[in-house]
């Protein structure tokens, strides 16, 4: 099939490789040529590093590399769409406007899909003429790696976009669990709980940063601990999800004063070099010096 992604971010870049690999024609699209060259090399990176560890071959590599192409023309991106999915930030307004704004150039039948971790789906759909062919689709990071991909069930999405949505899933060789849209969803939900409670262990001098995430890596079989993972994904994003979650669910989402003065110093994780780790070329080189009290 043909798919659009918008977005040319960590998570953007993601999908495009993988539904590439998965053998479907890909648009990435980004407001800025810069951050759709920096999407596509991203990608030419994660698949080399696939040919080097021997789990994708160079002529698999070539041909997902033949099927993505890059632009900013959002009409010229959509334009023969079966599938649109938007992995712009997780902002409600922002999400509505770009996936309206796309659907006015899609075919009548396209399928619109958001990649929101927490925002809720059904509130995202409704900016849409046509909201039954919604769904939310949300993938893991690193996605290429990650097996998992959350179905989420708007109230408008029909029965026929959510059979579209595991079916493309499947094809793209993730699996996929089918949830109804609520606040954080399933995984969402469960993993900011664990990562809060983390935090709120550095927060108290439970354990170190380290420790936390050894605990769980060994004692649990996790593939990443949860303070690590944080800044995986970047502290501003998950302040912002337990910001919503807690507005929706109540106090136990309740973000803990060490990430929030984390955020406001700027140490957002990997991608600003430090948080609760301190980065350097997408690696651990130690734990953050700075440890405040409540």
């Amino acid at each position: 099939m043909n798919v659009c992604v918008l977005g040319a971010g960590t998570m953007g870049h993601g999908i495009a490789q993988v539904s590439a690999m998965g053998g479907h024609d890909v648009v990435l699209r980004d407001i800025n040529q810069n951050i759709v060259d920096e999407g596509l090399e991203h990608i030419r990176e994660n698949l080399q590093g696939g040919v080097d560890r021997d789990k994708v071959t160079e002529s698999e590599r070539d041909a997902a590399l033949d099927r993505i192409e890059g632009t900013t023309d959002l009409a010229a991106a959509v334009a023969d769409a079966d599938l649109l999915v938007e992995a712009v930030p997780e902002d409600e307004e922002l999400k509505q406007k770009v996936l309206a704004e796309a659907e006015g150039h899609a075919p009548a039948d396209c399928v619109v899909a958001s990649n929101t971790s927490s925002i809720s789906v059904t509130g995202i759909a409704s900016a849409l003429s046509d909201p039954s062919r919604a769904v939310g689709l949300h993938f893991f990071n690193p996605v290429h790696i990650m097996g998992l991909v959350e179905v989420v069930v708007a109230e408008q999405t029909s029965d026929a976009t959510r059979e579209f949505a595991e079916v493309f899933v499947e094809s793209v060789g993730k699996t996929a669990v089918v949830v109804e849209d609520s606040p954080g969803f399933a995984t969402s939900r469960l993993g900011v709980a664990l990562g809060v409670e983390a935090m709120r262990m550095v927060q108290e001098g439970v354990a170190s940063p380290r420790d936390i995430d050894a605990a769980m890596e060994l004692g649990y079989n996790h593939p990443m601990g949860p303070i690590e993972l944080g800044d995986v994904v970047g502290l501003d994003v998950r302040l912002g999800i337990l910001e919503h979650l807690r507005e929706e669910l109540g106090e136990r989402f309740r973000p803990p004063t060490i990430l929030r003065k984390k955020v406001r110093a700027g140490k957002l994780g990997k991608k600003s070099g430090e948080g609760f780790y301190v980065w350097e070329d997408g690696e651990i080189v130690g734990v953050s010096g700075e440890v405040e009290d409540e």
